[in-house]
């Protein structure tokens, strides 16, 4: 076996025992999780969620899930927390301890401390019977039969099953709360998630120039309203009504096809029943038009009345392709 197709043998068998150990988690859901959910759910306070070494990575990450799909949280290093910032648990928090053997140094300092202040804590642990497992209010087990690494060392299919049962936990949150599109979005200002869900067409045209001209406007004209506008196109208006388009290459095309361009107007050479759009639908609604018909331009209306264009590059600035 050559070299490339040791690595792809090996990456294969990775994938192939990650998911065996993932679709094993299902079978080791209990109550407890039920009631670790309903717990957070009803919590008056944030989630602090804490671990040590790879179990803390994996503790942040579902820290950033839970935080952007509406349940507080926060994330305190289990070794930090024994030396000062055990202060960031307040009295109505919920603690998760995540920790693939429950036994380490570090877990067996913290939890007693915990419970002590009588906050509810949750296990996220490969060993239900360890200290952590012992301790904790409500179990969530993530057992799992082989780490990827060859030697068995290595946090890899225990990090990864710790992971799922996160997202798994901030899905069922989720859901109990009735989080929507609109509130992604407001978690989501900045990205190109939330762009997709509350950019509007019109946050887009209203920072064009708006290119139009008449029916009886001359070649000439048109071409300067083209060019002077940026957009590579105008509409063509009658009484605020989109009654045609011009593009680039609608003039292109009757360069190419005509010698006498003397006396040609607008009418003359406009598309009729452009494409175009609403200036309150979606951006993204923008892109799908654009792409179903290969168009870099969408005229955009308000109530039957022309009021600018959305164009392309419009949606890659900001993201939405």
């Amino acid at each position: 076996m050559n070299t490339k197709q040791s690595i792809l043998s090996t990456a294969k068998s990775t994938i192939k025992l990650e998911s065996k150990a993932i679709e094993n988690l299902s079978e080791l859901l209990t109550n407890d999780f039920a009631k670790a959910v309903e717990l957070i759910y009803n919590s008056k306070g944030r989630v602090i969620i804490t671990g040590i070494g790879k179990s803390a990575i994996i503790a942040s990450k579902i820290v950033a899930t839970l935080n952007s799909t509406g349940t507080p949280a926060i994330f305190m290093h289990a070794a930090d927390a024994i030396h000062g910032d055990l202060g960031l648990i307040l009295k109505d928090d919920v603690v998760i301890c995540i920790s693939k053997s429950g036994n380490t140094p570090e877990i067996k300092v913290l939890v007693p401390l915990i419970k002590n202040a009588n906050n509810k804590m949750i296990a996220i642990t490969g060993n239900i019977e360890s200290f952590l497992g012992q301790q904790a209010d409500f179990v969530l087990n993530t057992f799992v039969e082989q780490e990827a690494c060859p030697n068995n060392l290595a946090p890899t299919t225990s990090t990864t099953a710790q992971l799922v049962i996160g997202d798994a936990l901030a899905v069922c949150l989720l859901e109990l709360r009735g989080f929507s599109s609109k509130d992604f979005a407001k978690y989501h200002p900045g990205g190109a998630l939330g762009k997709r869900l509350y950019l509007r067409v019109s946050d887009l045209s209203s920072q064009n120039l708006k290119p139009q001209v008449s029916l009886e406007t001359s070649l000439k004209e048109v071409i300067v309203e083209i060019t002077e506008k940026m957009l590579g196109v105008t509409a063509v208006v009658d009484n605020d009504k989109i009654v045609g388009i011009i593009t680039d290459g609608d003039l292109r095309r009757m360069l190419s096809k005509s010698d006498d361009i003397v006396g040609l107007k607008a009418k003359d050479i406009m598309s009729k029943s452009p494409r175009r759009i609403q200036e309150d639908a979606m951006a993204v609604d923008a892109k799908e038009v654009m792409e179903e018909f290969g168009i870099s331009q969408l005229l955009v209306e308000d109530n039957g009345k022309y009021v600018g264009v959305v164009h392309l590059h419009d949606l890659i600035k900001e993201g939405i392709i």
